[in-house]
């Protein structure tokens, strides 16, 4: 068993997590025999374009606004509801429907139909490693677009992945922070828990060569804010499939809006 050491920014992370999802064989076959919704957000951004490129259709498709809600620096102007004031449109969700992106609809068109054995993709703002358990932000009174998805997956049996960048992990107990980001006595932003298959670096790693892989120090400056230090773990064979996948994606440019 051998143990190779790898960097990964954020930007990084991400493009490797929609790598690995393409590889996923019950993904593959909802791609073609089912329906696929991928919820915006700017790691489902890396995932839609992955995705829209293994289907051969992703001409047109711009992850720069595929987003609702977004986290940016302070020195940025954003409105109530997380977005940028730039008169940027909203460019909407991307669906696949039996191999064929039906451009311009979104989850609300779509999601009163969805059945068992379609697929809904979502991120989330915090994860917890060992409890495998995500929790997505909420700044729409009616719970925005998870409260929809959820109906869909514990009503109807639509299965959910949640990809997820490992710089958005926690350590504490996500259903206490639910209880008190959600109290009446608390102000700003509310907290949705939500379990779903979870996909991060790590488990990316795994997918797409077999290894097992560790987080064992984080951060970084000048771009490398977000960092994470991942071990490898695995036969000759494997780590040399993570040196060549991972040369693929670790210079993948920051994400920027």
């Amino acid at each position: 068993m051998l143990t190779q050491q790898y960097t990964l920014t954020p930007a990084a992370g991400k493009r490797l997590i929609a790598k690995a999802i393409i590889h996923i064989p019950e993904i593959q076959e909802a791609l073609q025999k089912r329906t696929i919704v991928i919820v915006s957000g700017t790691t489902n951004g890396y995932v839609a374009e992955e995705m829209l490129q293994y289907i051969g259709q992703n001409e047109g498709f711009i992850k720069q606004r595929f987003f609702r809600g977004i986290t940016l620096p302070p020195r940025y102007t954003v409105s109530q509801s997380g977005r940028l004031e730039d008169g940027a449109a909203f460019t909407g969700d991307v669906v696949i429907e039996n191999g064929k992106w039906l451009k311009e609809k979104t989850l609300f068109d779509v999601v009163n139909d969805l059945q068992e054995g379609d697929i809904i993709f979502k991120g989330a703002n915090a994860v917890n490693l060992e409890t495998k358990q995500a929790a997505v932000l909420i700044g729409h009174p009616q719970a925005g677009t998870i409260g929809v998805i959820m109906q869909a997956v514990a009503g109807r049996r639509v299965k959910l992945y949640i990809p997820v960048g490992l710089e958005k992990r926690i350590l504490a107990n996500i259903n206490e922070l639910a209880q008190l980001i959600n109290s009446p006595q608390t102000k700003g932003i509310r907290y949705f828990p939500v379990t779903g298959i979870i996909i991060t670096e790590l488990e990316a790693i795994h997918i797409l060569t077999g290894a097992q892989a560790i987080i064992f120090a984080a951060g970084g400056v000048s771009g490398a804010e977000g960092c994470v230090w991942i071990a490898v773990s695995g036969t000759e064979e494997q780590i040399q499939k993570a040196d060549e996948i991972i040369h693929t994606v670790r210079y993948e440019e920051n994400f920027v809006v």
